[in-house]
């Protein structure tokens, strides 16, 4: 639950589209709630890796040559790639070590399906 009691959904959108969701909502009574720490940063490399495939995509519309698109697609993959491990890093950090705390193991369920998904 979030400072004003209401509970927090939190979804997360793999690679294939699908969209994985769990609550944030603590009803355990500790009153504790926490927050992403990377989210601004996240957001920002996102950003980013869409300004760069919106570039990749003028190029291909331009007829330029293939080796530079496949080079500037291989770019935009590591840029999301590494995008994905900071998510990673950061549901740990928070939603897992809750998790683990709250005896969630559904949390840790989704975090096996997500991570499958990830690294296919």
């Amino acid at each position: 639950m979030d400072q004003d009691g209401q509970e927090n959904i939190h979804r997360h959108v793999l690679a294939n589209g699908t969209v994985v969701e769990h609550a944030h909502g603590h009803g355990h009574g500790h009153g504790h709630t926490h927050s992403h720490t990377h989210t601004k940063a996240v957001l920002n490399r996102l950003s980013r890796a869409i300004g760069h495939l919106n570039s990749i995509k003028k190029m291909v519309e331009d007829g330029r040559d293939c080796s530079e698109v496949l080079i500037q697609l291989s770019a935009v993959k590591s840029a999301i790639n590494n995008t994905g491990k900071v998510i990673l890093q950061d549901h740990i950090e928070h939603c897992i070590v809750d998790a683990v705390e709250h005896g969630d193991t559904q949390a840790l369920l989704e975090l096996e399906k997500a991570i499958d998904q990830f690294i296919k």
